[in-house]
């Protein structure tokens, strides 16, 4: 008994330290938007006699990618509701229909830069485009790699559970997808709204 209540302390100082260790990754990734936001601040006049915000944005196709990634934050939650409930099968579903979402986001991204490189109007016209494919690029790349870790995770709790290491993982990355939503938000505000303004 007394073994039992030493590793659930150990596990549960582990599980602490691990938090404390993500939450620092976040706020490095903090600085990380921040910077390239204030970069897009600082070029999103900067032309050079190629297009603008406004000529080449598609909001209603940007409308659709929020929409896909801001449910796809309610169905993660989802899925952490099932965690406390130790659903496994839910958790499992909940995970799958967010990276459905997820990928339909990164997808609807990369038509996005697609068609504007096929337009003419790539990274390397202006330093506005420059800061432009830069920034979101970013955030898509970072969804990318949460897709990539929910992957592995439904692997693992298929194998494995809904052990103290799963749930662990799935709260560190419910931080993580949680976060690229804020993020995204003043991506769609900052880049796509105003940018769409006369």
């Amino acid at each position: 008994m007394a073994d039992h209540a030493l590793n659930a302390h150990e596990n549960s100082e582990a599980a602490s330290t691990k938090l404390f260790g993500f939450w620092i990754y976040i706020m490095s990734d903090c600085i990380l938007f921040a910077s390239l936001f204030a970069t897009y601040a600082v070029l999103h006049h900067s032309y050079a006699g190629g297009p603008t915000g406004k000529e080449i944005f598609d909001l209603s196709g940007v409308l659709m990618e929020t929409l896909f990634l801001l449910v796809s934050s309610f169905t993660y939650g989802l899925a952490i509701l099932a965690m406390h409930s130790r659903k496994k099968t839910q958790v499992i579903m909940w995970l799958v229909v967010t990276f459905a979402l997820g990928a339909a986001f990164v997808g609807s991204e990369l038509r996005e830069f697609a068609g504007l490189i096929a337009a003419g109007h790539g990274p390397g016209q202006s330093a506005f485009l420059s800061a432009f494919f830069t920034l979101v690029g970013t955030h898509g790349l970072h969804v990318s790699t949460g897709l990539l870790w929910m992957a592995v995770l439904v692997y693992r709790l298929f194998r494995s559970g809904l052990t103290e290491n799963n749930a662990t993982r799935l709260m560190l990355l419910s931080l993580f997808w949680h976060f690229l939503d804020i993020v995204w938000i003043g991506v769609f505000t900052i880049v796509y709204l105003m940018g769409a303004m006369p």
